[in-house]
């Protein structure tokens, strides 16, 4: 295992879920964490618990990856002894409505597309060039199984999430002779506000996602990010499906009786 220590870890939707779950292990791991979030509040609370429990360093960046023009702007405005990005965690995304393509909400789509495909295109296209201008760096998007199975109403989420794993693979190849390394970590079924999301904010329309099933945590996802920038240099973890235990499919899951 090689320590990521004091290297700087840039995390995307870092102010819940599977984002703040990286930041909590990746600060355990001694790593200085850039943490970017639409919900600024949060993301001080976050620091704050990080600066209690690890004596983490900090900085925070407040935009939506989907809005192109914050982006490039947050970025310069890095200090000095922040502007060398190690680790690059693409993990803003969400999913919106779950219908019938014919029945869908075009508003939904655009938000899909604009955060978990274009988002992701924007902040790598403004961090990538310093790890190949160093000869130095890790990006890790996070995907999801939707990218890799379809399933029913799922269409344009799982479209943006296959948009996800190609650009992935993309990535690796273009970057073929450098020692950038690409990985994407593409859980099955996480129980974070991804549902709540989903159905805007149906708090027990959400719950029935997880009801009768031991789902993935936010933190088991994060501990496989981990694994993946921690192995030696010529190593490349590519692409990892991460499943819970009940779950063999993206509809077929074991469910058991609930009181």
């Amino acid at each position: 295992m090689v320590s990521i220590a004091n290297q700087t870890v840039l995390i995307t939707g870092a102010s819940s879920g599977i984002g703040a779950a990286c930041a909590q292990v990746f600060a355990a791991a001694g790593a200085r964490l850039i943490l970017t979030a639409r919900r600024m509040d949060r993301l001080e609370t976050l620091a704050a618990d990080l600066k209690t429990r690890y004596d983490s360093q900090t900085y925070l960046l407040n935009f939506d990856v989907s809005n192109r023009s914050a982006i490039e702007p947050a970025l310069q405005s890095l200090p000095a002894s922040w502007q060398t990005i190690d680790v690059l965690i693409n993990n803003a995304g969400l999913s919106r409505g779950l219908s019938k393509l014919h029945e869908g909400e075009i508003d939904d789509w655009e938000e899909m597309i604009d955060t978990n495909v274009k988002g992701l295109l924007y902040i790598t296209r403004a961090v990538l060039p310093g790890m190949v201008e160093r000869g130095k760096g890790h990006v890790v998007n996070i995907g999801s199984i939707a990218g890799h199975y379809t399933y029913p109403n799922g269409n344009v989420y799982c479209a943006s999430k296959a948009a996800v794993r190609a650009l992935t693979e993309g990535l690796k190849m273009d970057l073929l002779g450098t020692p950038i390394r690409v990985s994407s970590v593409d859980p099955g079924l996480v129980e974070t506000e991804f549902s709540q999301v989903r159905f805007h904010g149906d708090v027990d329309r959400a719950a029935t996602v997880y009801a009768g099933l031991t789902p993935l945590t936010g933190e088991d996802v994060a501990e496989v990010v981990l694994f993946c920038v921690t192995r030696p240099a010529h190593v490349n973890v590519g692409d990892v499906i991460l499943w819970p235990t009940d779950q063999a499919g993206p509809t077929l899951v074991n469910r058991r009786p609930t009181t």
